[in-house]
């Protein structure tokens, strides 16, 4: 069992809270990950990710893709039909049993589209910089400097009558 006490790095950093969260959940969660279904990230730009989550068994209809602040959340439930209920199987080795997968994603991460396609879910993620978040380049002024002028208290005392 891993104990690592994160009050160090809370004492040490002001505005770093996210990270520390983020290190003391991945540090207490229970060691046996779900590993149903299986998934892979890619990365397919600098910005940009894919999450392809093996769905065989479940159709579009019986997967949700949602996403809230910080969190992806995929949920697969397969509907009861009919005719399921009536095979009888010798041997079943895809499981259609309903999932949840969670993602924890960084901030300004937005999921741009979904796919299923041959029994994979792929799902696009992008970052989304916005403009006023993003750096920008200040130009330094050449030639002489520019003085203020200081305001005297008589021309000020001129301009407003009491």
């Amino acid at each position: 069992m891993r104990n690592f006490d994160l009050a160090p790095l809370y004492r040490a950093s002001v505005g770093f809270d996210q990270i520390a969260d983020l290190m003391d959940r991945m540090l207490t969660q229970d060691v046996s990950q779900p590993s149903y279904p299986p998934f892979n990230i890619e990365k397919m730009a600098e910005d940009g990710w894919r999450i392809s989550i093996a769905v065989a068994g479940f159709a579009s209809d019986d997967i949700t893709i949602e996403q809230t602040e910080n969190a992806l959340v995929i949920s697969g439930r397969k509907s009861d039909s009919t005719a399921e209920s009536d095979k009888t199987y010798l041997h079943r080795g895809i499981a259609t049993r309903a999932f949840e997968r969670r993602f924890h994603l960084a901030d300004h991460v937005k999921v741009t589209g979904a796919s299923h396609e041959n029994g994979m879910l792929h799902i696009d993620l992008v970052r989304e910089v916005p403009e006023a978040l993003k750096p920008r380049r200040i130009e330094i002024a050449k030639g002489a400097p520019q003085t203020h002028k200081a305001i005297e208290a008589d021309a000020i005392a001129e301009t407003v009558e009491i």
